[in-house]
């Protein structure tokens, strides 16, 4: 019996510093930025991951109803405006040369990767830039309708301004 009680005290002995040893946290944060809590760290990006040192080994913690906790995940959804800030709507814009200046705005301010699209008399008009301004040259006189368009990455319309009117005189030579 001697023996037996001595084995289960060397036994467990041993088995402390084992036991120690596995209960190792890290944390880091992934692509959305949120802390990630695991007993190992990050696979192949180790030096990312921070170790936490735990005081209290024999932490019991009980059984918690986590019925009433919404752990959905929320997609945070931005909602981009494009509004049109020069000329304004129904604007006489008298110029010989035919040419139109047209100013835009995006809110909030657009990602990498987004552009904006002039959409003139209901047609793309040139290609989609990364700024939201204009310079059209050698327009035709009369009545023109414009729009902006805010594209994605993937070249999808993601939100676009009311539709302005505009006229343009030029002279006439006889």
């Amino acid at each position: 019996m001697a023996k037996y009680t001595i084995f289960v005290i060397l036994f467990f002995t041993l088995l402390a510093p084992a036991s120690a040893a596995s209960s190792k946290i890290y944390v880091w944060r992934n692509a959305n930025g949120d802390l990630v809590y695991s007993d190992s760290p990050k696979p192949g990006a180790e030096e990312t991951a921070e170790q936490i040192e735990i005081k209290n080994k024999q932490t019991v913690i009980s059984s918690v109803n986590t019925t009433v906790l919404d752990i959905s995940p929320r997609v945070v959804q931005e909602e981009y405006q494009v509004q049109i800030s020069q000329p304004e709507d129904h604007a006489t814009i008298r110029d010989n040369s035919g040419s139109i200046y047209i100013s835009g705005r995006v809110a909030p301010v657009f990602k990498r990767g987004f552009k904006v699209r002039l959409l003139m008399n209901g047609k793309a008009h040139g290609e989609p830039q990364t700024r939201s301004v204009f310079i059209l040259r050698d327009v035709d006189r009369g009545e023109h309708k414009i729009k902006l368009e805010l594209l994605n990455n993937q070249g999808k319309v993601i939100a676009s301004s009311k539709e302005r009117t505009v006229y343009l005189h030029r002279a006439r030579v006889n």
